[in-house]
């Protein structure tokens, strides 16, 4: 499951989480990950084979910050643990995506860098964000866009019919973008902290995940709830100016 790499010249301590289905996917990219990061730090590499030793692997971390090479359901796992253990407004969290395009919308959409190496450079050397976290009511988390829908039916209030709701954290501020369709086509924007959903049984998207079907949900932002790694502003800057 795990593998000690040789200290790197850094003194940092990095816990490196490979998941599996990474490995699978994109060899290459997990291999130059584990190089720039085991060159940089006193790296301990796991690789679990399953969501139990996933788990296993983060909560033995010790003092060392974890790295998650994976996509998107790697990352979520890694805060929906950290989040129930309590310890993740403690920490921070750096990822190193690894997967197919449309498992990494949530990590690119966070600011996380698209290549291994950059992304393994910015685990090193970058500057902690906190983010705000949307947490229900059953202790589920949504890092990015949650969509509520309930199969084409239409979600009734006692005014307004509604076709689809989506909520989108903001990233930082404590509040949530929420976005209302009416029957009708029509489009209502608000910024809320907390969102309910009542009525008809209805299923929702989280970020990657979908759940339901339920019947009330309520969905509060946590501000600042936990940290990621991302580039700092000068990275950022040249990001910006290249061309690919």
């Amino acid at each position: 499951m795990s593998a000690a790499e040789p200290p790197g010249d850094g003194d940092d301590q990095l816990l490196v989480v490979i998941d599996p289905v990474a490995r699978r996917s994109d060899g290459e990219s997990v291999r130059i990950a584990k190089d720039v990061l085991s060159a940089g730090a006193h790296a301990k590499i796991c690789l679990p084979d399953t969501p139990e030793e996933f788990a296993r692997a983060l909560s033995r971390r010790g003092a060392r910050r974890p790295v998650v090479v994976g996509d998107d359901h790697a990352l979520l796992r890694a805060v929906a643990q950290l989040h129930r253990e309590r310890e993740l407004a403690a920490g921070v969290l750096s990822l190193i995506p690894v997967g197919a395009a449309h498992a990494l919308e949530v990590a690119h959409a966070l600011g996380v860098p698209r290549g291994a190496v950059a992304a393994a450079r910015t685990a090193l050397d970058g500057a902690v964000r906190r983010l705000d976290l949307l947490v229900d009511d059953s202790d589920g988390v949504v890092l990015g866009r949650l969509r509520i829908e309930a199969d084409g039916v239409l979600l009734s209030d006692l005014d307004t019919p509604v076709r689809d709701l989506s909520v989108t954290s903001q990233g930082g501020g404590g509040l949530a973008d929420v976005v209302v369709r009416t029957g009708s086509g029509e489009d209502v924007t608000v910024e809320a902290k907390a969102v309910t959903v009542s009525g008809a049984d209805f299923r929702y998207r989280a970020d990657i995940q979908t759940g339901g079907p339920v019947r009330t949900r309520t969905w509060t932002v946590r501000a600042g709830a936990w940290g990621l790694m991302l580039p700092g502003p000068a990275s950022a800057d040249a990001a910006a100016g290249a061309r690919w």
